[in-house]
Parts: C-alpha cells; structure tokens; sequence
C-alpha cells in the first residue's frame, strides 16, 4: 500500500483550497451559489477550451491552479477540437448548453465575471494572447484593461 507523504498531501489540501478560493470569489462577484458558479466556471472553461488553439489551450492550462486544470481537461476530446463556430452567440450558446437552461442568467455577465477572475489570476501576458485569438466579438465580454 502507497502512502502519500506528508508534502505530497499539503500540496493536495493547497490544491483544494485554491480551486475552493475560484470558486468562492466567483460566487460573491456575481451574488451566486458556490454550485452555480462551479458549474458556470466549468462550463465558460470547457467553451473557452475548445474554442482556442491547441497550442493557446495548453498555454492557459499551464497557469491555472491544478484542480482547476483538471475541471478545463475534463471530458477534452482533442479530435472535435478547436471548433469552427467563433460567433459570441455560439460561444454563449455553447456556455449556455453546458452550464443548463436558466431563465435568470444574463450570461453575458456570467461570462464576463469568468473572463474577470481569469484576468486576476492569470498571468497579464497569457491573458493577451487568449483574448487576442479570440474573435472581436468575443473579446467585448472580456473586462476592458
């Protein structure tokens, strides 16, 4: 029987603790639930994903907190991705189906509070570059610098 060291679980107890800290924060900006917004910031990740480059996707997971890289890399299927729609309303209409039909979301709000907590955890550079290989369109629901 493997037992985990103790730094290999404090590490484990840091990992939970920040995905919990996403979570949280993301819940107060938007006056949520802290499952609505799970499964918001799940949804808005999983759209995002698949709609960067392979090379830009796996440049943003390199930064994001380690449980939440396994929420973005959750149900990934490389071969149907990136996709070919780049329309904002695509975009929400892939959010939308993800995160389940709710009359009372404004999911352009949504969307910018996730572009919003990305923007303070994500590096200022990488940040760049995801917004800039975004369509126009997209990039309006980002929080302007």
């Amino acid at each position: 029987m493997t037992h985990l060291s103790h730094s290999s679980f404090g590490g484990f107890s840091h990992a939970s603790q920040q995905a919990e800290h996403w979570v949280k924060e993301l819940a107060k900006d938007l006056n949520w639930s802290e499952p609505s917004a799970y499964r918001l910031m799940r949804s808005v990740l999983h759209t995002l994903r698949d709609w960067l480059s392979t090379a830009e996707m796996a440049d943003l997971s390199a930064q994001l907190p380690v449980l939440i890289r396994g929420v973005y890399f959750d149900g990934w299927k490389p071969s149907s991705t990136p996709v070919c729609e780049r329309k904002k309303r695509d975009f929400i209409a892939s959010v939308r189906a993800s995160f389940g039909y709710d009359d009372d979301v404004d999911f352009d709000v949504a969307l910018n509070a996730v572009f919003a907590l990305l923007e303070r955890h994500i590096s200022h550079g990488e940040i760049v570059q995801v917004r800039n290989s975004l369509k126009k369109s997209l990039r309006q629901l980002w929080p302007a610098d």
